[in-house]
């Protein structure tokens, strides 16, 4: 199963390992909500994007592997990391934020080893949630 998330940037990847010690301290669940409150972030893994997160009011976001299926959910600190639970998804997904003079950093920590992704910038596309499957 694919780890779901939020995103970061794709121009980000070759400078993972240039960034600053301070980047290496997770994001508090404060931080993490005051950079993302309000924004859709594509996020890319290896080079390519993955990804995209709407982050609304009360801790609601919507999250799509950019395939046009969108997936409710929350999301709620635990310790350093900050947890998804989405609908469909069984148990929550758990994540360590970090932020680079790039943007963000996320690792899955749920199922190591962990997978990265970072902050994806300026992709030129916009979140794409398509109706419910209709049958015949």
């Amino acid at each position: 199963m694919k780890p779901t998330l939020v995103a970061i940037a794709l121009a980000a990847a070759p400078l993972a390992g240039a960034l600053p010690a301070t980047a290496d301290t997770p994001l508090s669940a404060d931080a993490f909500d005051a950079y993302t409150h309000g924004k859709t972030l594509f996020y890319g893994a290896d080079g390519a994007l993955y990804g995209v997160e709407c982050y609304l009011p009360n801790r609601r976001v919507v999250w799509s592997f950019l395939d046009g299926r969108c997936q409710d959910g929350i999301w709620y600190p635990q310790g350093d990391e900050i947890c998804f639970v989405y609908e469909d998804v069984p148990g929550p997904q758990c994540w360590t934020f970090h932020k680079g003079p790039s943007g963000l950093r996320a690792y899955f920590e749920s199922q190591p080893p962990a997978t990265e992704l970072y902050e994806a910038q300026d992709v030129g596309e916009d979140m794409l949630c398509l109706g419910p499957d209709v049958g015949v």
